[in-house]
C-alpha cells in the first residue's frame, strides 16, 4: 500500500528552484534512501513533504490524502515526523525533556517515553544530561528518538551520518535497524552511500532538483547510483 506519494513536486528558495518536479511512492513499511550531491535539493524536498517549507508546484499525499497546503504541524499530526539536518535539540533541556515535549503532541500508538529509551538503549543513562553536552552521535540519537516518541507513520531523516564519528554512525544505524524492523517507514539522506543501501529497499538520486534515479536497491550496481549522482551519463536498469 503506498503511503506517501509526490507527483511533480516543485520547490523555490525566491527565484532559485531547488526542486524541479519531482515525483515518487513510498509503500507502508518501506525504507528509501535518498542520495545526491550538496546543492541537489534533498533537504528542500524533505522539508516540502514535511511541511516545513511552501510547495510551488505539485502534490504531495499521504495515505490518501492531499496534505500539499498542510502546515507543518497538521502534516505531524497525520503521522510525518521530520529529524531536520543539524538536529535542533532543545539545547538547555535534558534528553527526557526533549522527548516529553515531544510526546506532547504525540498520536496514540506504541512509542512512548519507555518504549522509546528501551529501543534506543544508549540514551537511558542520558535522560538528565542537557541536550547541549551531548555528543554527535548522541544528540542525533535524541533528535531520532524525539521524533520517534511522536509515533510517526513516516519518519525522515535528514543527513543521517553527517559529522559524525564511524562508532557514532554505527550506533545510529543499529538504532533505525530496530524501526525499520518494527515496521517503521523511513526515509533516510544519507551521503555514505555504502551504508545507505545496506538498510534501504529502495534508492532515489536527486540531481540538480530532479530525479536522476530511482530503483530497487536490490536490482541497481553501486556504479549506477554513482553514475546518477554525478550525472555522468543516464543509468540503465536491468
Amino acid at each position: 500500500m503506498t503511503l506517501l506519494a509526490v507527483h511533480e513536486l516543485e520547490a523555490r528558495h525566491g527565484l532559485l528552484q531547488a526542486v524541479r518536479g519531482v515525483s515518487f511512492a513510498v509503500a507502508e513499511r518501506q525504507v528509501l534512501a535518498m542520495v545526491g550531491a550538496n546543492g541537489a535539493g534533498k533537504s528542500t524536498l524533505l522539508r516540502t513533504i514535511a511541511g516545513a517549507h511552501r510547495s510551488a508546484g505539485g502534490t504531495v499525499t499521504f495515505d490518501g490524502a492531499d496534505i500539499t497546503h498542510l502546515p507543518a504541524h497538521a502534516r505531524v499530526r497525520h503521522g510525518i515526523a521530520l529529524v531536520p539536518e543539524g538536529r535542533r535539540l532543545f539545547a538547555d533541556l535534558t534528553v527526557e525533556e526533549n522527548l516529553r515535549v515531544a510526546a506532547r503532541r504525540a498520536r496514540p500508538g506504541p512509542w512512548n517515553l519507555g518504549a522509546v529509551l528501551d529501543a534506543f538503549p544508549a540514551l537511558a543513562p542520558l535522560r538528565t544530561r542537557r541536550a547541549a553536552s551531548l555528543s554527535g552521535g548522541q544528540q542525533q540519537l535524541t533528535a531520532i528518538a524525539r521524533a520517534v516518541v511522536t509515533n510517526p507513520r513516516l519518519l525522515v531523516v535528514d543527513e543521517v551520518s553527517l559529522g559524525l564519528s564511524p562508532v557514532a554512525v554505527d550506533g545510529v544505524y543499529d538504532c533505525l535497524r530496530v524501526l525499520r524492523d518494527a515496521g517503521t517507514t523511513l526515509i533516510l539522506v544519507e551521503q555514505d552511500l555504502r551504508r545507505a543501501l545496506s538498510v534501504a529497499g529502495h534508492v532515489l538520486c536527486l540531481l540538480e532538483g530532479r530525479v536522476a534515479l530511482s530503483a530497487p536497491t536490490a536490482g541497481v550496481t553501486r556504479e549506477q547510483v554513482t553514475a546518477a549522482y554525478f550525472g555522468l551519463h543516464r543509468a540503465e536498469l536491468p
